[in-house]
């Protein structure tokens, strides 16, 4: 089993996982693509204008300087976009996030209180945006980059009214809420 499913109770399903969208490895690739070029070019301009151990101190300082930007602007966001997890289950919505150091929320459905999105005209192009959470008593929550958004927004809804449902269903069971208890006191 694989991450996330590790992360879930026994009987809990998974109904979503995705990682940000795409669009936010655009820079990193572009970045890349340029920062190569011009490497190249450095180089090629080295080997015609210098030769012997000049040659070899200058195509070293290119290296780690294409290098020091590769890592910097390229492999640190494609990491950070790997490592990142919208999760949603049929009892909470889990994001998680971090290479090195972990971070992550957790989110009981029957604690949403309103789900909200939003996306601008590039983002509609694209099928992303951003999602807001707003768990009771808490601050919102936006979520960037959030892949098919209008989807999520629309699971997430679902998810949460038939939670509400559930919650409701067990106080008319139930109204002085003992049966968790066994007690009945």
């Amino acid at each position: 089993m694989g991450y996330p499913e590790d992360a879930l109770a026994e009987d809990e399903e998974l109904l979503l996982h995705r990682h940000p969208h795409w669009k936010m490895l655009l820079l990193p690739a572009v970045t890349f693509l340029l920062a190569t070029a011009v490497a190249g070019f450095a180089a090629g301009v080295a080997e015609n204008k210098l030769d012997g151990s000049a040659l070899t101190v200058v195509l070293v300082v290119v290296l780690v300087l294409w290098l020091g930007l590769v890592g910097w602007r390229c492999v640190a966001p494609f990491l950070s976009w790997k490592f990142t997890h919208f999760i949603v289950t049929d009892r909470r919505v889990l994001i998680r996030q971090g290479v090195m150091t972990h971070t992550g929320i957790d989110i009981p459905m029957g604690r949403i209180s309103n789900v909200q999105f939003r996306h601008g005209l590039l983002d509609r192009m694209l099928r992303t945006g951003t999602l807001v959470i707003v768990s009771s008593s808490d601050d919102p929550l936006e979520f960037d980059d959030i892949p098919d958004v209008q989807r999520v927004h629309s699971l997430l809804y679902h998810q949460v009214f038939d939670a509400m449902d559930l919650h409701r269903e067990r106080e008319r069971e139930d109204p002085r809420g003992d049966a968790d208890t066994g007690k009945g006191w």
